[in-house]
């Protein structure tokens, strides 16, 4: 199986190719530098592995680049930047296109804008293959699916405290945090109402202060959940902090993170489902470094991709995958999941 990976230079990107070496499968290394390229194949145990440039502003280049591959997988950030041309370029290749963005307006845009002609094309594109976009998604399909009466509303919260960032994950979130924040308010996605909330998180005695982004879930779990309400929230904290961010701080952010703080960070997606008759259902992913998280579930997204295949069209995780299925299968690299039934609401 050839994997072709966008970006593979970048911090994200490396940790990919790194992964699709472990799992055995073929990385093609591809981007503008092919100097880096190599030497992000040679640290991955792949010093043969294939090279191939190709710029952003060529598409046909990057198509070239991507013909004789199973998939793509982008990694190259920020997305609303750069993410366009190589959706194009996955497209005229006829090649199933993945990829690692963070940043749910762009997210939004390529599952609406690319939908039919990814479908035209016979393709799957799934973007946001990451820590949070996919367990968030599957997690949130499993609570609802432990509930038998229409779902109202499902909260999804991602609950990581602060922590280490690459230079890239603050360039996105710089991007993100001018945004008016939205949700999915009677089944349209409208400016969030801004009231505050709480959440109980597992093993916590105290309801953790939370409050209101458009996580990837906003856009992706209307897709296969019959729900007027999906609501997107983090740690107050950690909103704070993302308040803070600025084009001039990103820059400032080193590229790699601290690997000692990287190796001690956590992360958490909590996803609650709530009914028509009162009834909750929760469940929760939850695993430690956010960036090695993000290329094992990326190159899982890949290798199932392939293997199994999908309907083509811009699809959301719980479309593309079997939820149980894709999360038991992150538990042998030390994720934990989990869905309860919640006391009912009178």
């Amino acid at each position: 199986m050839r994997i072709a990976v966008h970006g593979a230079s970048g911090f994200t990107g490396s940790l990919i190719v790194a992964e699709l070496v472990r799992r055995d499968l073929t990385p093609v290394l591809v981007g503008r530098d092919a100097q880096r390229l190599r030497r992000v194949a040679e640290r991955s145990g792949a010093p043969e592995a294939e090279i191939r440039v190709a710029t952003l502003d060529d598409i046909d280049a990057l198509a070239a680049a991507f013909t004789d591959c199973d998939a793509v997988l982008n990694a190259a950030g920020p997305f609303t930047l750069w993410g366009e041309p190589v959706v194009r370029a996955a497209l005229a290749a006829r090649r199933p296109y993945l990829d690692t963005t963070g940043e749910p307006a762009y997210l939004q845009k390529i599952l609406t804008t690319y939908d039919e002609p990814a479908k035209q094309a016979g393709i799957a594109v799934i973007p946001g293959v990451t820590d949070d976009g996919v367990p968030g998604d599957l997690i949130a399909a499993l609570a609802a699916a432990r509930l038998d009466a229409p779902i109202t509303e499902i909260r999804l919260a991602d609950l990581r405290r602060p922590g280490a960032a690459s230079r890239g994950t603050a360039r996105s979130m710089a991007a993100i945090v001018v945004l008016d924040q939205v949700e999915y308010r009677d089944r349209s996605w409208q400016p969030v109402d801004g009231h505050a909330l709480t959440i109980a998180e597992p093993g916590e005695t105290e309801p953790v202060p939370v409050t209101a982004l458009a996580l990837p879930g906003v856009y992706t779990i209307p897709r296969h959940i019959d729900t007027p309400n999906v609501r997107g929230l983090i740690r107050a904290e950690v909103g704070e902090l993302f308040a803070g961010l600025s084009g001039e701080v990103a820059e400032s952010i080193p590229e790699i993170p601290d690997p000692a703080e990287l190796a001690a960070s956590r992360w958490m997606m909590l996803a609650e489902a709530i009914a028509a008759d009162g009834s909750r259902a929760r469940g929760w992913v939850t695993g430690f470094d956010a960036y090695t998280s993000t290329a094992i579930i990326a190159v899982e997204a890949a290798r199932r991709l392939v293997a199994d295949g999908s309907p083509a069209g811009t699809l959301a995780p719980a479309q593309a995958f079997d939820a149980a299925s894709f999360l038991d299968r992150l538990a042998l690299s030390g994720v934990k999941w989990q869905v309860e039934e919640l006391p009912a609401r009178n």
